[in-house]
């Protein structure tokens, strides 16, 4: 775990050129597989952007808000040798983070891959809002069968106790509208159970019309998403990464953020998240 940090000005001008070391030294350093993710600062619309490196488990930038000038930023602190290097780059499907890798990284149609956890988020919100849609419905005929169920649907069966197991069965084998949203989910991501891409394709084509015509309009929402997205979810099939190791790093993060009692200062809260978790170089003197 990070250490505490203390918020003393002196403390934060010590950090802050320790930061600037680190920083420096790195532009030596090779980055293979990025993740681009978003950080809350505050509650609320306030933001920082964070580009991760997968491979080492690290923060290797930092900006504020979540804009493209924000991820732009980063690609200036690279040497050409360095995004020559970069293969992939995981992130959801957010557009100004999208516009600005492609305008800064070759090929970055081959690169960028959208994040696996973050289709599954998409398709677990829409199997929720039929379930809502349903329960509503139902409670009103007096049929309590989706009472109490939200997390069974989101859950892995296999992480539930026997008993939840037996009546979750009971429940997906059912002729619900949610039992049918979620055997979509389902369906969805077995794509990343491929290993070839035709066969991959040919997947999602079927599921696209099961999905389209299904009379479920969350899940046809989402089907539409993901058919304009395509091309850069199949990515995964070449460069298997996924943000997890984001959610990792956040999680620290929010460690040091809850440590240092929060920050009113957003630069002095950029230079923590290097400091502790950037895995920068900070000894003093030259190398």
């Amino acid at each position: 775990m990070p250490r505490s940090i203390p918020l003393e000005p002196s403390i934060h001008g010590i950090l802050e050129r320790a930061v600037q070391r680190g920083l420096e030294r790195r532009k030596r350093e090779p980055m293979v597989y990025l993740g681009v993710d978003e950080k809350a600062f505050r509650k609320g619309h306030n933001y920082l952007t964070l580009v991760n490196d997968l491979s080492d488990s690290r923060v290797l930038y930092v900006a504020e808000d979540r804009e493209k000038k924000s991820l732009d930023g980063f690609w200036g602190t690279l040497t050409e040798e360095q995004k020559a290097g970069i293969e992939a780059v995981a992130m959801d499907m957010w557009d100004t983070y999208i516009d600005s890798v492609r305008e800064h990284l070759e090929e970055a149609e081959k690169k960028i891959v959208f994040d696996k956890f973050h289709i599954a988020k998409h398709l677990g919100e829409a199997v929720d809002q039929v379930r809502r849609k349903e329960h509503k419905t139902l409670k009103a005929e007096g049929d309590d069968r989706l009472t109490g169920t939200k997390y069974h649907w989101l859950r892995d069966p296999a992480r539930m106790e026997r008993e939840q197991r037996r009546e979750f069965v009971q429940l997906r084998q059912s002729d619900l509208k949610t039992a049918r949203a979620w055997a979509l989910k389902e369906t969805g991501m077995a794509l990343y159970n491929y290993v070839y891409e035709k066969p991959a394709r040919k997947h999602f084509q079927w599921w696209y019309k099961w999905a389209t015509r299904s009379h479920l309009e969350p899940m046809k929402k989402v089907a539409a998403m993901l058919k304009r997205r395509f091309e850069n979810i199949i990515t995964y099939l070449t460069h298997p990464i996924t943000n997890a190791t984001s959610e990792s790093i956040n999680s620290k993060i929010q460690w040091v953020k809850y440590t240092a009692r929060g920050f009113r200062n957003k630069q002095n809260f950029i230079n923590a998240i290097y400091f502790h978790c950037g895995g920068l170089d900070l000894a003093p003197g030259t190398h």
